[in-house]
């Protein structure tokens, strides 16, 4: 980072969450059991909406040459993105080794998940700690290499993956919505979050397998879009060692009762507008926006929103960053998930693995500081 870095931190409000008083092992015993109850449910959840079961099975793919972005203009530069720190290589590039296939976690086109893997050839570590890096709406796994080159560099097998609908799983610039307006219509699919999440479970079955990752250290982050997924797949699979989503967690049902949806809403608006016209509506209010997760994501704002899924996370360690003037992200709407994280936490004599940054003056932005202490975060908990 440049050498302003240290003064610029001095001027952020730092939440450090999770603190208080070890109890004994049955307490911790009792969180580890409520957890696995609500992940089971959310398990079951996701196999409702599954088509036909494959083996997991890996095809080879090529490097993409012309990634799609779902936006216009496409994005071309990223301050946050050239930020992770990286050891000093030279030729870094040239000593990469890139992996690109395909992993069928589910029958259908969208079951075909696209993976970019980079590491360094040449390392003499036998088993290696993995982190994932989940892209935000629009983007694609392309999007991110510069930080899978960063993390690769520190002896990281670092990867990248399509989202649902996104990447190599798109074919125009309204794929993504395209496909939330079906589910909305139709009911028989999750591409907000919970697909993807599934997923990410497949994912993490590979990597598990894979002879140069150490299972027991995966970490799992990401950016908007992808810091709910990584905040998802963190609370569905406990293979995830390590979880920092950034600009990704917060409270849906809060949002609606407290009328601070409208941000989040128009990120995604062709689905909620579908609704409304289905449902009479004059414009989206909170009951078109309810209505619209209880359908496209069930449970998202109820039994499954954060308040439940953040505590389920505990022990493992969970870093939260977000832009303390975030809409979309709102912090007063994280305040309970946050409450009961740092219970969760205390109970399992785990209160110095939770932590929440919320980085002031910082709308819906994922910043280099965000970035670098997801990193310092990964290496703290990953590389002990």
């Amino acid at each position: 980072m440049r050498n302003i870095f240290p003064a610029i931190c001095f001027f952020f409000f730092f939440f450090w969450l999770g603190y208080g008083a070890p109890e004994n092992t049955d307490h911790s015993k009792a969180v580890i059991n409520g957890a696995d109850k609500i992940r089971s449910q959310f398990l079951h959840l996701l196999r409702t909406r599954r088509s036909p079961q494959v083996p997991l099975t890996v095809e080879p793919a090529k490097p993409v040459q012309h990634p799609l972005f779902q936006q216009v203009p496409p994005p071309t530069f990223s301050e946050a993105m050239e930020s992770c720190p990286k050891a000093d290589i030279k030729n870094l590039k040239e000593r990469l080794k890139e992996e690109n296939f395909y992993l069928h976690t589910e029958a259908g086109e969208q079951g075909k998940l696209p993976v970019l893997i980079l590491s360094l050839k040449d390392s003499k570590l036998k088993r290696r700690p993995a982190v994932v890096f989940l892209h935000s709406t629009n983007k694609n796994k392309e999007w991110v290499r510069p930080l899978l080159e960063a993390y690769a560099s520190r002896e990281y097998i670092a990867i990248a993956v399509d989202s649902r609908y996104h990447g190599e799983r798109a074919h125009n610039l309204t794929t993504y919505r395209d496909a939330l307006v079906s589910s909305w219509i139709k009911g028989d699919t999750m591409p907000f979050l919970f697909d993807t999440a599934w997923d990410l479970i497949k994912l993490a079955d590979y990597l598990t397998q894979r002879k140069d990752i150490d299972p027991t250290r995966i970490g799992i982050t990401g950016e908007s879009l992808g810091g709910m997924h990584a905040w998802f797949a963190a609370f569905a699979d406990t293979r995830y060692a390590v979880a920092s989503p950034i600009i990704g967690v917060q409270g849906f049902r809060w949002a609606v009762e407290n009328d601070k949806w409208q941000a989040r809403v128009d990120s995604i608006k062709p689905v909620f507008e579908a609704a409304r016209i289905d449902l009479g509506k004059s414009a989206i209010d909170k009951v078109v926006v309810k209505k619209v997760w209880d359908r496209i994501a069930p449970g998202l704002a109820s039994k499954f929103d954060s308040p439940y899924s953040v505590p389920a996370i505990a022990p493992r360690p969970l870093l939260i960053l977000n832009g303390a003037n975030d809409p979309h992200c709102p912090l007063n709407g994280i305040k309970a998930p946050t409450k009961r994280a740092r219970k969760a936490y205390a109970k399992a004599q785990a209160s110095n693995k939770f932590k929440l940054i919320a980085q002031p003056g910082i709308g819906h932005e994922m910043t280099p500081l965000m970035v670098k202490e997801a990193s310092d975060w990964m290496d703290r908990f990953l590389k002990q």
